[in-house]
């Protein structure tokens, strides 16, 4: 692994060849906030599908081209005389060392203000996030003003539980949850019988946060689970085609019958 120096070295490479392609560059020249955004995007997500491979070398190559983003968004920034890489860097370390009292003492006048413990563990830890947050000059005002509105919504629903878990709003016991996602699911096929599609919508949507909420309290995370069922299926469905091909056949002309017997093979290729 690299040195702390060479660490700081590379950093300053990277701003360098920003700069470079910022003034030299026709496409980099030309982009602002609005026009990159759609690309921080995609980087994103192909960060997140690479974190969700365990795929090393493009979990390295899509840090980077994240970073890049988050370097050409302050260097935007900077040629507006707003903010530069400097400041943001400086604001999230002090921020960081707001949140987290327990590693960076406060003195006994900031202990007044903030009004918090030292915590020991890490659900102590968690307990004071939310309201530590609350308390920052430029904080969110509300618990859930953090949630931002753009996040998908499936994983927007996990951050919704969990923030108001940090303050208490959670069930005592994780298997009492059971009985609220029978009673979703109850609720949702009766309305799905009446043939009311409005509110068979509302107790689909009710019925997946109670599901939500299960994985979040047996510690499991959701998005992840549906994304590994989602490339399993892919897989599985690939196969099925694949053979189909292979056997001179079109999956419309299939029964499915025959199709269930291939998707079976290739379940049992994954054993």
């Amino acid at each position: 692994m690299h040195t702390r120096e060479e660490k700081l070295e590379a950093f300053g490479r990277l701003l360098d060849v920003l700069d470079t392609l910022r003034e030299k560059c026709p496409w980099d020249r030309k982009q602002t906030n609005e026009s990159l955004r759609p690309n921080t995007i995609e980087e994103t997500f192909e960060l997140c599908e690479a974190l969700l491979r365990n795929d090393t070398h493009n979990i390295c190559k899509e840090l980077g081209d994240v970073m890049m983003h988050v370097m050409f968004y302050a260097l935007i920034g900077s040629e507006k005389g707003e903010f530069d890489i400097a400041d943001v860097c400086n604001a999230e370390a002090d921020k960081l060392i707001f949140r987290h009292p327990h590693v960076y003492p406060p003195t006994s006048e900031e202990m007044k203000k903030t009004g918090f413990e030292q915590a020991v563990d890490s659900s102590e830890v968690l307990q004071n996030w939310e309201q530590i947050k609350l308390k920052e000059k430029d904080g969110n005002k509300r618990v859930l003003s953090g949630v931002p509105n753009s996040l998908p919504s499936l994983i927007k629903a996990y951050r919704i539980q969990d923030k108001v878990r940090n303050v208490g709003f959670d069930w005592q016991q994780k298997e009492d949850v059971w009985e609220k996602v029978h009673e979703e699911l109850g609720e949702l096929e009766a309305e799905l019988r009446k043939g009311d599609e409005e509110n068979a919508t509302q107790e689909f949507g009710d019925f997946l946060f109670s599901l939500i909420n299960a994985a979040r309290l047996y510690h499991l995370n959701p998005d992840n689970a549906l994304e590994l069922t989602n490339q399993k299926f892919i897989r599985r469905f690939n196969y099925v085609e694949d053979r189909a091909v292979s056997q001179g056949k079109s999956l419309k002309d299939m029964t499915l019958p025959e199709m269930d017997k291939l998707w079976n093979e290739a379940k049992e290729k994954e054993r």
